[in-house]
């Protein structure tokens, strides 16, 4: 079987990886995915009980930190091979209501911190002319939606981020890639149904078939293990001349 299922359990025996917001949902299945090809994992969430459930079923090595303390990044650890930066938060307003601080909190844990992990990882790969960086952006990071605006400005931007260090990374080895799906079925998304409920006045089954999967020719909530083959694949050695790339996991979403 040739694509994403040619990740195989050894593939990445040897490279050490980090995984942000690893402790649920599509992190959880990045690291476990992982694990599994091989890699040592280094599992970065700042929710400790999540994180030691984690660890008592997968054989990864956990860090507790808020990415939202760009001080707290600083002192990670961050001699790795492969980084998948996916730690992300939501928050639903209209911009005239958007709290300013919480507009600078999303972008920093979505924004700032991956840019701080690359920077800081790009010499280990360099000096093994290898690596791989993944960051989980969205389809919001290829187009809008309304209510959304720290959410979307930050994806947009790890979208441009991703790009630039697959142009200075190239010459090192190192590729830069984007995993952007739609709505994934994870706590973070079924968070939003209410909250987009209330800003568009509509029951919350018409925001999931309307809002959610409206626009998708797929109509059904990808899983987050779908999210993590794709990031197996592309941190594997069949994915070499694959860089500055934003792979579309939308069910269609984006296709109109």
């Amino acid at each position: 079987m040739t694509g994403v299922a040619s990740v195989a359990m050894s593939d990445l025996a040897g490279r050490r990886a980090v995984v942000t917001g690893a402790a649920g949902g599509i992190g959880r299945a990045c690291a476990a995915r992982l694990a599994a090809a091989g890699a040592t994992v280094v599992a970065v969430d700042r929710d400790a009980d999540a994180l030691a459930k984690l660890t008592a079923e997968l054989d990864v090595r956990p860090v507790v930190a808020d990415l939202a303390d760009l001080d707290a990044v600083d002192t990670l650890d961050l001699d790795v091979d492969i980084v998948v930066n996916n730690a992300g938060l939501q928050h639903v307003a209209p911009v005239e209501e958007f709290p300013p601080e919480r507009f600078s909190y999303l972008l920093r844990v979505m924004l700032e911190a991956p840019f701080r992990i690359v920077r800081r990882a790009l010499p280990h790969m360099y000096g093994r002319g290898w690596g791989r960086v993944v960051t989980i952006s969205s389809v919001h990071g290829l187009v809008a939606s309304p209510y959304k605006a720290a959410y979307v400005a930050a994806k947009h931007g790890v979208e441009g981020l991703s790009k630039v260090v697959a142009l200075e990374g190239a010459e090192h080895g190192v590729t830069s890639n984007c995993v952007s799906p739609s709505y994934v079925n994870t706590p973070l998304v079924a968070g939003q149904v209410a909250a987009q409920a209330e800003q568009l006045g509509i029951g919350e089954d018409r925001v999931v078939d309307e809002v959610m999967l409206g626009p998708a020719a797929v109509k059904r909530l990808i899983e987050p293990a779908e999210v993590a083959e794709a990031v197996a694949f592309l941190c594997g050695d069949a994915a070499s001349a694959i860089t500055g790339s934003s792979l579309r996991l939308d069910g269609g979403w984006t296709a109109r």
